[in-house]
């Protein structure tokens, strides 16, 4: 446990605190909950109760009805799982003029005799708040701890060898949580669970296909192992193969961990000889590559943080012509001259999330359709945090900027372009079934009704 540890605050135990702390900011579930547990081993030691605390305000960059409601649809499973455990649960829903970052009722951490929160990269959440008194941060997100990885690696085939020779060590089932001192005192009342109440944008209308909380997550896991595991390897850049496993939202929002995915993965594999390789790779070495980014980079929406290879050659065709070129408007409204990328960005306004080949490609031609490399990112940063159910998180931000050369390796040179890959239209009509796909989006748009099982 202790290369999961991060003790942010020096101070020492408040020794008549009520309570140890369990600020909730990434992982909303009690199970392979690896902050949880150390909260919960604190709490016994001091022999103390267990109080743990998740707000949902209203100032966090693009908060909506999508957003907003996602989080609070796992409300109160969690509730319903911190009381069986023993535990006292608030969850609070800020207002518009409340802060985004510590527990915004004062009393909350000043009764508390220490204070345990989720590990989180910084360059996307800001710094911690200081809380006067000894406070812990766990990595509880990845598998192999995101300290293990000394320094940033650039690629995927740098950081494979060094997560692979740990992966025995942390691929291990989370210790059921047991608590000596059961919470007793009265809580406040559970608000109302409702985005209308909320001072938020609310043109963003919930997902048609994602509903949030952990139920949702084990139903998708499920959902996987039977029907898609199997075919995964050949057909997960087939979008209307329906071959992924949709869980990034369920990941952002941490109802369920990568842990518990990876360990389901490979056993049932194992049982049914299966080969899991691809898409453990996907779960374990990218995903952890983009948390190795962003706790290393000093910015995740920068293009100052890209090789110097890619930023030399953008900077030596930055003043290439751009035919056709569209700006954010256009692109938010899916108003360009391709069917297919209208398409992929209808698919995010609608369901929250675009298949990952698709995304790639909705990217690329971001990038090649922008006045500049800076217009492109901030289009795409705009687009993916505000209607991306997976958005503002280290693996969205880390995708984004792949498509500007992040974690890639020089290409053919060509206009736009310079050395950094480029997708074409053609290569998608060659090796993905767009007409289907673009069928499939057409009458989602049309009933708002999901027919994917």
């Amino acid at each position: 446990m202790e290369e999961r540890v991060r003790k942010i605050e020096p101070a020492g135990e408040r020794t008549d605190g009520e309570y140890v702390l369990y600020w909730i900011r990434a992982n909303r579930r009690v199970e392979s909950n690896h902050a949880l547990q150390f909260a919960a081993g604190l709490a016994n030691r001091m022999q103390t109760p267990l109080l743990c605390y998740e707000s949902l305000p209203c100032t966090y960059p693009y908060a909506n009805d999508r957003l907003h409601q996602f989080a609070m649809e796992g409300v109160a499973e969690t509730a319903a799982a911190l009381r069986k455990l023993g535990a006292g649960y608030i969850f609070d829903v800020g207002q518009a003029s409340r802060s985004v970052s510590p527990p915004h009722s004062p009393t909350i951490p000043n009764r508390a005799a220490a204070v345990v929160t989720d590990d989180w990269p910084e360059t996307i959440t800001g710094p911690l708040p200081q809380f006067g008194v000894e406070t812990y941060a766990v990595d509880s997100s990845c598998i192999v701890p995101s300290k293990c990885i000394e320094a940033r690696s650039y690629a995927a085939y740098s950081i494979r060898p060094k997560i692979h020779r740990l992966l025995d060590r942390f691929l291990q089932p989370v210790e059921t949580i047991r608590l000596r001192r059961k919470w007793t005192a009265e809580l406040p009342a559970m608000p109302a669970l409702a985005p209308a109440a909320c001072e938020i944008d609310h043109s963003v209308p919930p997902s048609t296909l994602f509903r949030g909380g952990r139920k949702q997550a084990e139903f998708h896991l499920d959902r996987f192992l039977q029907h898609r595991l199997r075919r995964y390897a050949r057909d997960k850049n087939q979008p209307t193969a329906h071959a992924v496993s949709n869980l990034s939202p369920y990941l952002h929002c941490g109802y369920i961990s990568s842990l518990e995915i990876a360990l389901q993965v490979r056993e049932h594999a194992r049982e049914h000889k299966l080969i899991a390789d691809e898409f453990l790779e996907e779960l374990i070495v990218r995903r952890e590559l983009a948390f190795n980014f962003a706790w290393y980079a000093k910015r995740v929406d920068s293009l100052a943080e890209l090789p110097d290879w890619v930023r030399a050659t953008l900077r030596a065709h930055r003043k290439d012509k751009r035919d056709p070129r569209y700006d954010r408007a256009q692109f938010e409204q899916a108003a360009t001259h391709d069917d297919l990328w209208n398409a992929a960005q209808k698919e995010l306004l609608l369901r929250g999330k675009i298949h990952g080949y698709y995304r790639m490609y909705w990217g690329k031609k971001i990038v090649e359709w922008s006045r500049t490399p800076e217009e492109a990112l901030a289009a795409m940063l705009y687009l993916n945090d505000k209607y991306a159910l997976d958005g503002q998180d280290p693996n969205s931000y880390a995708n984004i900027l792949w498509c500007f050369g992040l974690h890639d390796r020089p290409w053919g040179e060509r206009p736009i372009f310079g050395m950094v890959r480029y997708m074409a239209r053609s290569g998608m009509d060659r090796k993905t079934d767009v007409k289907a796909y673009l069928s499939e989006i057409d009458r989602l748009e049309r009933t708002r009704k999901e027919r994917i099982t």
